[in-house]
C-alpha cells in the first residue's frame, strides 16, 4: 500500500478547533527571525527578517497589515526580549514559550518549519505563556540580576586572598570565621600596606571576635614571600573595585525604588519607619541602603517581618515575581509555579509519581534559604521545620517549609495584611490538638472513647 501523505496525528491536529484565528509563530535567533502567519493572509505566510531595529519595525509592520495580534516565540536566550518589547508597544500579545514544552516540529528540523509549528500550536490554543512581570518589575530585575553577578565575580578573589595566606601559612582563616569580616579585613589591609609583626597585626582584633590576640598573633607567623604578597594586593584591589560598584548598584537601586509607585496607588505614600535589618540578621551582602522601607512603602505591607526573610531575599523575590498575585488564581498555583508543590502523574486514577518540578528560579532559591534559616529559631515556622525533619528528613523538611513560607507571602501581597508571628509554643499546642481531635475521631470509630487520665501528684512525705 502506498504511504498516506499525512499521518494520523496530523489529522488529529487539523482536526482541533481553532482558538486564536490571528496568531502567529516565530522562530528567533541571533541573525534571523522567521515567522509564519496565516496561509490566508498572505501570498507569502512565511518570511525571514534580520534583527536590527529597522527589520523588526518592519516585521511588526508586516504582523499588523496582516490583522495579527498575538504571537507565539521561544525563549532563545536573550535574543527576544527587542522583539518582545517591540511587539507589546504595538499591543500585539506576545506568548513567551518553554521550549521543551514546544518540542520540535515532526520530520525535517528547520528555521522554517519551526516557525509553522509555533503559528499552529498557538492557533489551536495549545501554548501557554511563560510568566513575566510588568515593565517597572522588570528593570528592576534586571538591576537586581545585575547587583547578584557582582557579588558572584567578586567571591573568587576572596578565595585568591585564602589561598595566598595559606600558602603562607598564615592560618588566618583558622581563628577567625570570616577573613572579610571586620578583623580579618584590617589584618590583611594592614599586611598589604607592609606590617609583618603579628603581635601588631593581633592587636587590630575587634573586640567582638572570639579568639584572642594571643591565638590571632599565633596564627599569622608564617612565611612572607613577595610573589604572594603580590596575588594578595592585587586581590584586595579588585575585591575593593567590585565592593565599589556593588555600592553604586545600591544607590541605582535606591534611586529607582524611590520613583516607582505604591501599590496602593498613593503618590504621597512615604517609606514607613522601620529598622534596615532584623536583630538577628547576619546578612553580608544585605543592600547598602533601607530596602526594607522601600519595599514596605512600594507593597504596602513589611515582608522582611516575615521568619526567615531578610531584604536581600525580599528584594530577590519581588524582581521575580512582581507586586501582581492576580496572574496565580491561587496559592497553589504560585507554589507549583516556584516548583515547590509536588507534581502528581497520575494514570487510571493512580498516582504513579509525585515528586517537585526541577526549577532555576531566583525566587525558589530566596525562599528555600529562608526555610534554612528559621530552622532553630523560636518561631511556628522554625517549629514546623524541627517537625517536618522529625518525620521526613532535613531535604524534605526544607521543601515544605520553602513552600509554607511562600504561601504566607502570597497571602500578604493578594490581600495586602501585616504579618503577624506565631510562637513555637503556639504552634505545639495547636499541633496536640490536631493530634488529639485524629485519635478522638479513629478511636470512635473502632467503638472507643478517649479519657484523660491525671497523672498522680508525688508523695511528698514517701
Amino acid at each position: 500500500m502506498p504511504r498516506p501523505s499525512r499521518t494520523p496525528a496530523t489529522y488529529r491536529i487539523e482536526g482541533l478547533p481553532t482558538i486564536f484565528a490571528n496568531a502567529a509563530g516565530m522562530d528567533i535567533g541571533a541573525d534571523e527571525i522567521v515567522v509564519a502567519v496565516p496561509p490566508d493572509r498572505d501570498p507569502q505566510p512565511i518570511r525571514a527578517f534580520r534583527t536590527f531595529t529597522p527589520d523588526l519595525e518592519a516585521l511588526v509592520i508586516w504582523l499588523l497589515e496582516c490583522g495579527i495580534d498575538t504571537v507565539a516565540m521561544e525563549s532563545t536566550g536573550v535574543y527576544w526580549i527587542p522583539i518582545y518589547e517591540l511587539l507589546e508597544q504595538h499591543e500585539i500579545v506576545p506568548y513567551l514559550v518553554n521550549g521543551r514544552h514546544v518540542k520540535s516540529v515532526p520530520g525535517r528540523k528547520s528555521d522554517w518549519n519551526d516557525a509553522q509549528w509555533l503559528q499552529k500550536l498557538h492557533a489551536l490554543g495549545l501554548l501557554r505563556a511563560s510568566f513575566r512581570p510588568d515593565t517597572e518589575i522588570s528593570a528592576l530585575r534586571t538591576l537586581v540580576r545585575y547587583r547578584a553577578e557582582l557579588i558572584a565575580h567578586r567571591a573568587p578573589h576572596i578565595l585568591h586572598m585564602q589561598r595566598a595566606l595559606q600558602q603562607m601559612n598564615l592560618q588566618l582563616e583558622r581563628v577567625l570565621s570570616d577573613i572579610m569580616g571586620t578583623t580579618g579585613q584590617e589584618i590583611i589591609r594592614a599586611i598589604v600596606a607592609g606590617e609583618r609583626d603579628p603581635v601588631v597585626l593581633a592587636q587590630l582584633r575587634n573586640p567582638a571576635c572570639k579568639s584572642s590576640e594571643e591565638m590571632i598573633a599565633k596564627a599569622l607567623r608564617g612565611t612572607w614571600k613577595p610573589e604572594l604578597l603580590f596575588v594578595l594586593q592585587q586581590a584586595l584591589t579588585l575585591y575593593d573595585v567590585y565592593t565599589a560598584q556593588v555600592a553604586v548598584c545600591d544607590g541605582e537601586l535606591e534611586r529607582y525604588l524611590g520613583q516607582l509607585e505604591a501599590r496602593s496607588g498613593d503618590p504621597q505614600a512615604c517609606l514607613p519607619e522601620l529598622p534596615a535589618t532584623k536583630t538577628d540578621s547576619h546578612s553580608k551582602n544585605a543592600p547598602g541602603f533601607n530596602a526594607r522601607a522601600h519595599y514596605a512603602r512600594l507593597l504596602g505591607v513589611d515582608l522582611v517581618a516575615v521568619m526567615g526573610l531578610s531584604s536581600s531575599s525580599v528584594q530577590t523575590i519581588i524582581s521575580e515575581i512582581g507586586t501582581d498575585m492576580s496572574r496565580f488564581p491561587t496559592e497553589k498555583h504560585f507554589c507549583a509555579w516556584l516548583g515547590l508543590a509536588p507534581r502528581n502523574d497520575i494514570s487510571g486514577g493512580k498516582v504513579l509519581r509525585s515528586r517537585t518540578r526541577k526549577v532555576t528560579n531566583r525566587a525558589t532559591q530566596a525562599f528555600r534559604q529562608a526555610a534554612q534559616s528559621v530552622s532553630r529559631s523560636e518561631s511556628a515556622v522554625g517549629a514546623y521545620y524541627r517537625s517536618m525533619r522529625a518525620r521526613k528528613g532535613p531535604e524534605q523538611a526544607n521543601l515544605a517549609t520553602a513552600h509554607k513560607i511562600a504561601r504566607i507571602v502570597y497571602h500578604l501581597l493578594k490581600y495586602g495584611e501585616a504579618y503577624e508571628a506565631e510562637s513555637a509554643a503556639a504552634y505545639e499546642q495547636q499541633r496536640q490538638e490536631r493530634e488529639l481531635r485524629v485519635l478522638t475521631r479513629r478511636a470512635a470509630k473502632l467503638g472507643y472513647t478517649l479519657t484523660v487520665v491525671q497523672e498522680p501528684s508525688p508523695d511528698p512525705f514517701p
